[in-house]
C-alpha cells in the first residue's frame, strides 16, 4: 500500500490575533457609524441664526456689564461684520458698542461720543419682526401662548388674529439703549402697552434722554412705534393689517415708557 500525508489543515488562529481582528472590525464599524450625520441635525427650523443673534443684540448690553462675549461659533457670517447703518443714506459704520450687527437693522444716533451725551439726545433702532422671530422668543422665553403662534386660535379673540410677544416689541428698546455710545446698563423701565404688533411690521424704538442724574445716570423716554412693512393690507401670517389708531405715515406708538440707565465709557481694549 502506499502511503500519503493528509491534506494540510489550516492551523486555528490565536485568540490574540482572533480578538485584534474584533477591534479592526468594530473599529471600522465605529468610523462607519460616525461618519453618519443624522440629516435633522443639517436643517434648521424657522428659528434660523440670525433670529438667535437678533436676541443676543437685544441683550447686549447685560451681557457687557457682566463681562461676557458672544462666542465667534454663535454668529452668522453676516452678524460679524459689525457694519450697521447711522443714519439713512449715510456710510455703513461700525458702532464699537456692539458685537455685531445685521444689514437689515438700522440704527440712527443724534452722538457718537460718550462725552457728548445729555438732555435731547436720542437714538432709534430699527428692525422688522417676523414670523422666525416669533418662534426664537417662544422657544427661547417658553412663552407658548397660543395667541402668538396658532392662527386658528388667535383669529377668535379679540385681536382677530396672532400678535407679537409684548416683551419681544419691548426687547427692541434695550437694543437702542445698547446703541447709545458708550456701555449701557439696565437699572429701571415702566412700561405701557398700548398697541399689538402684528407679524411682519416693521418697529422702530426710540430713546431720548430727559434728565441727567449724575454719576453717568440717566432718565430717559422709551417709546416703540410699528408700521406695516409695505403698503399691503395682508401681513406675513395671512390676516389683514388693522389701521385703525394710526398715524400718517402709517404707523402709531405701541410702547410707552421711562427707563433709568448707566451709560458709562467704553472700557479701553
Amino acid at each position: 500500500m502506499s502511503s500519503h500525508s493528509p491534506e494540510s489543515e489550516p492551523e486555528p488562529e490565536s485568540e490574540s490575533q482572533s480578538q485584534t481582528q474584533t477591534q479592526s472590525q468594530s473599529h471600522s464599524q465605529s468610523q462607519s457609524q460616525s461618519a453618519v450625520v443624522p440629516p435633522g441635525r443639517e436643517q434648521w427650523s424657522s428659528i434660523s441664526k440670525h433670529v438667535f443673534n437678533s436676541y443676543l443684540e437685544a441683550n447686549n448690553a447685560l451681557l457687557a456689564t457682566m463681562g461676557i462675549s458672544p462666542s465667534p461659533a454663535d454668529r452668522s457670517d453676516a452678524a460679524t461684520d459689525r457694519r450697521v447703518p447711522l443714519e439713512p443714506g449715510a456710510e455703513d459704520s461700525p458702532l464699537p458698542e456692539l458685537a455685531f450687527g445685521e444689514q437689515a437693522w438700522v440704527t440712527e444716533r443724534s452722538v457718537g461720543d460718550h462725552s457728548d451725551l445729555g438732555v435731547g439726545e436720542y437714538v432709534r433702532f430699527t428692525k422688522r419682526i417676523a414670523e422666525a422671530d416669533v418662534s426664537a422668543f417662544a422657544t427661547v422665553s417658553g412663552d407658548t401662548n397660543r395667541l402668538h403662534l396658532e392662527n386658528g386660535f388667535a383669529t377668535e379673540t379679540q385681536f382677530g388674529g396672532r400678535i407679537v410677544h409684548g416683551t419681544l416689541v419691548a426687547g427692541t428698546i434695550s437694543a437702542a439703549l445698547a446703541r447709545l455710545p458708550g456701555t449701557t446698563i439696565y437699572l429701571s423701565q415702566d412700561l405701557e402697552f398700548l398697541a399689538p404688533v402684528e407679524i411682519g411690521d416693521r418697529v422702530t424704538a426710540e430713546c431720548e434722554i430727559l434728565e441727567e442724574l449724575g454719576e453717568d445716570r440717566y432718565r430717559v423716554r422709551t417709546t416703540v412705534r410699528s408700521a406695516p412693512e409695505s403698503s399691503s393690507s395682508e401681513r406675513e401670517d395671512g390676516t389683514a393689517a388693522d389701521d385703525a389708531d394710526t398715524d400718517d405715515d402709517g404707523g402709531r406708538t405701541v410702547i410707552d415708557g421711562e427707563a433709568v440707565v448707566a451709560i458709562r465709557p467704553l472700557p479701553s481694549e
